[in-house]
């Protein structure tokens, strides 16, 4: 089953590689800070991004500049797609309790039968 990392063990970047991997000013990555859109981690001053941070942002480019979505939907479709993570992340925790549940009757009624012979 996959284990997200530890953010520890996560790599980090500043804000000058984000903006050359994303080929965005790095004005623009404050901005969609200021928006609410991407919260990177802080050690002093200095803004560290994880990859997850450059999904999102690399997404949030996607949508204002190819796609010509504003502002408040950039926002509507991040809110949506975290929500539908989250239904997911709880689909896949039921699906795993249901699972063990499932297992552990399954060896119940084994041990039962082979008990009765």
């Amino acid at each position: 089953m996959f284990r997200k990392k530890e953010k520890k063990d996560m790599p980090v970047y500043m804000i000058s590689v984000v903006s050359r991997i994303l080929e965005v000013h790095p004005q623009t990555l404050r901005m969609y800070e200021r928006e609410g859109f991407v919260a990177p981690q802080r050690i002093n001053r200095q803004r560290l991004y994880s990859d997850d941070d450059i999904d999102r942002l690399n997404l949030v480019i996607k949508l204002t500049k190819e796609l010509g979505v504003n502002k408040a939907g950039v926002d509507i479709i991040l809110r949506m797609k975290g929500r539908m993570q989250a239904m997911q992340d709880e689909f896949h925790e039921m699906m795993r309790f249901l699972e063990d549940d499932m297992r552990d009757e399954f060896e119940k009624r084994l041990r039962r039968i082979f008990s009765e012979e």
